[in-house]
């Protein structure tokens, strides 16, 4: 065998080769250790080793923030998907073909190999989760309160800081609980639309549609407490694929016990189911990637700017126009999401 070099070696030829340079190399090394200088070199690898991995922390945050442009278009669909299919006939469709396309993505996970924690105890948070938030919008009154819905939604970023910081993850200044309640103050607004407030309208706004009030506000903790866990007992792991065939599976159970009618398949339906299923399995791939390997902090801080995006998009496919009012809730829900990483800026 000629290599590139002009040499004609045999493959033992060349082994042989590597091996006694390396050696040579590792002697000389050692040499420069034993004299004493060499450990700039030993450090200059151990920071190169510290460069790479930070490299690898951040192309893994990056990945994350990328989950959360695809759930901004997530918004829209569900409520159009839900009006064409029903709420729990279109869910089922949305994860049947999200878990379909996530495996072939990136393979069924080795359920022997998973920590026992982050199977039952984070994967039954993702399957409560998906099937919180989507039959939520998918039952709102209307197009308009599908969105005041997915708005609820975006409590999660400052929720998933706020347990970060319990759970001793993250330390937190005294501007945390303030952020807050800025976060909740912007969803009150939200609700309010453009006019007065009181908490006797808040309230009637809630009891026209508890379920699905009820259900945003949980889908919200559940998501927080979902990423919380997920960094501590993942252990790198990703079962997303899994998680979603549970999802799917429940939603169809669920079907065949209500009394939604029969689905009636269309072009514009299934395209729509298809579009947000590739959102769908691809986003929390990332996500999930993301939680265990990147930084939780700079994540939770990218989603901050979802509401905002989100509202748009979902707005412009809907066909709806939200007053002022809602938009001055979105800002403030982001700005104070904004303000619980700055809480805890620094504070790792």
């Amino acid at each position: 065998m000629r290599l590139a070099g002009g040499c004609g070696q045999g493959p033992a030829g060349v082994a042989g080769g590597l091996r006694r340079a390396l050696h040579l190399q590792w002697a000389a090394l050692a040499r420069r250790v034993d004299a004493g200088p060499a450990s700039c070199k030993v450090n200059g690898l151990e920071r190169q080793s510290s460069g790479t991995r930070k490299l690898s922390h951040n192309a893994s945050t990056l990945i994350g923030m990328s989950a959360v442009l695809m759930w901004s278009a997530s918004l829209g669909l569900i409520r159009s998907i839900s009006e064409i299919f029903g709420a729990t006939g279109g869910a089922a469709l949305i994860f049947s073909a999200s878990a379909m396309l996530a495996t072939l993505a990136v393979g069924w996970p080795k359920v022997r190999e998973l920590p026992r924690a982050y199977l039952l105890g984070s994967g039954s948070l993702f399957v409560a989760y998906e099937i919180a938030l989507s039959l939520s919008v998918g039952m709102a009154h209307g197009r308009a309160q599908a969105l005041e819905l997915g708005m609820i939604n975006y409590l999660w970023p400052s929720l998933t800081v706020l347990l970060a910081t319990l759970m001793r993850q993250q330390r937190g200044s005294w501007l945390l609980p303030p952020a807050i309640a800025l976060c909740f103050a912007g969803i009150v607004w939200v609700m309010k639309g453009d006019g007065d407030w009181s908490p006797a309208l808040l309230w009637a706004n809630m009891r026209g549609n508890p379920p699905a009030y009820a259900l945003a506000f949980g889908a919200a903790i559940l998501w927080a407490a979902y990423s919380v866990l997920t960094r501590r007992v993942g252990g790198g792991k990703n079962a997303v694929p899994a998680f979603l065939v549970v999802t799917a599976l429940l939603l169809w159970i669920k079907y065949a016990l209500s009394a939604e009618p029969a689905l009636h398949v269309s072009l514009s339906g299934a395209l729509q189911v298809l579009v947000l299923s590739a959102l769908t399995a691809t986003a929390y791939s990332c996500w999930n990637h993301g939680v265990q390997r990147g930084s939780i902090t700079l994540l939770a801080t990218a989603s901050y700017f979802a509401p905002v995006f989100s509202a748009l998009l979902a707005s412009a496919w809907l066909g709806v126009r939200p007053g002022a009012g809602f938009f001055q809730g979105v800002a403030m829900v982001t700005a104070g999401s904004f303000a619980c990483w700055w809480a805890t800026r620094g504070k790792a």
